[in-house]
């Protein structure tokens, strides 16, 4: 290994190690927001995601029991019993001001004032004694514990998510969004692409270069005119607003163009020597697509689908157009723009919420990056 290394050169090292950091930069937040999704409020408020592993500590306050409670033991009276920690947790160390709550190590008695010694130890049992009777009008004595508290780790957070804060029903919604609209213009694109590059007919070079100038027209530009459109059908019709079917055809128009330009270009690169020998044995063109064209155009199909799937899943623009903010149809992303106005300060519910709007795409992006390279690429380069 340390000679293939040597054979490496320093421009190459350069690169690996760029590519590296960039993917640790861009695995952190994705990381701290898991984490910080798994822990308590209570412990996010004290400490970083970073140091969950390492277990926390806070400082709390607690009452021993009063002198009623004293009992004699010698020449000394003595208060015994057990401080309830909330939260659980072993006492570190414990002082009388809140200023200085780790004066006193655990295990070991505590000089006070006016002869009297308290002993506390971890598991919160402790002894309170004095060479005399307390006085019957003292007070039950205050005492500042710092308190190490392990890794704690809870599914608590989501499962408040998707039942309480309705993201789960939003889950499902985005999924009943995404799926089809990924589907839908891969289909029609396919078919397309494959007339543009075999097919000869009037007019072809010119969708082709009608294809290429709507890939520059901006989303905001024709959202109206198609929303407009799209309302007067519904009114023809009688087709109620705010359907799925409509955000699938809105989505499908939008992502047609793109897709058609890759999957032609990927498609006009294929051997045409294999095409050609199809049509010798009598082959249709829907023969020559379906058992052909298709099977060898799966990297460009999966690069296609994987922006297809992250553009449609992360759409809030056009979701809320063609959907509404109706809680039966709000989306994922909608959902969690209405969390942060209402629930802006329960870190622990955001987190919980954004790992469960990301981790759908980071499946899909895992499981289909090894074709994007090569999809893109061939998509981009070549041409018939």
């Amino acid at each position: 290994m340390l000679g293939n290394l040597g054979r490496i050169g320093p421009a190459r090292l350069f690169v690996h190690g760029a590519v590296l950091l960039i993917v640790l930069l861009w695995l952190l937040p994705t990381l701290g927001i898991f984490v910080t999704a798994l822990r308590g409020k209570d412990q996010i408020v004290v400490s970083g995601w970073w140091t969950a592993f390492a277990g926390s500590s806070r400082t709390t306050a607690a009452r021993l029991d009063g002198p009623d409670k004293a009992k004699p033991d010698g020449a000394n009276f003595v208060i015994s019993g057990n401080i309830a920690v909330d939260g659980g947790g072993s006492i570190q160390s414990f002082g009388q001001r809140v200023q200085e709550p780790s004066a006193y190590k655990v295990g070991a008695p505590a000089e006070l004032e006016n002869g009297e010694t308290l002993t506390i130890d971890a598991n919160g049992s402790y002894r309170y004694q004095k060479n005399g009777p307390f006085g019957a009008d003292a007070r039950a004595k205050r005492v500042y514990l710092t308190v190490a508290t392990p890794p704690q780790f809870t599914m608590d957070n989501y499962r408040t998510v998707l039942a309480g804060e309705g993201i789960g029903q939003s889950f499902i919604n985005s999924l009943t969004v995404t799926i089809p609209a990924t589907v839908i213009p891969i289909l029609i694109a396919a078919f397309a692409a494959y007339a543009l590059a075999w097919m000869e007919f009037p007019g072809r070079a010119l969708l082709i270069a009608l294809v290429v100038g709507l890939i520059v027209v901006p989303l905001q530009m024709s959202l109206i005119p198609l929303l407009r459109i799209y309302n007067e059908i519904g009114q023809i019709f009688g087709v109620p607003s705010k359907t799925y079917p409509g955000i699938w055809m809105a989505h499908t128009a939008f992502g047609l163009p793109l897709a058609i330009y890759l999957l032609r270009n990927y498609i006009a690169g294929l051997p045409k020597e294999i095409i050609e020998s199809a049509r010798v044995d009598g082959a249709s063109d829907f023969d020559i697509f379906v058992k052909i064209i298709l099977p060898l155009s799966f990297p460009a199909l999966a690069s296609f689908a994987i922006f297809q799937f992250l553009w449609v899943w992360n759409d809030l623009l056009i979701a809320m157009v063609f959907l509404g903010t109706d809680k039966d149809h709000l989306v994922l992303t909608a959902a969690l723009n209405a969390l942060l106005g209402s629930r802006g300060g329960n870190w622990e519910i955001l987190t919980a919420s954004a790992f469960v709007t990301i981790i759908i795409p980071l499946l899909v992006f895992f499981g289909l990056q090894r074709y994007l390279v090569r999809g893109l690429l061939a998509g981009s380069v070549k041409g018939g």
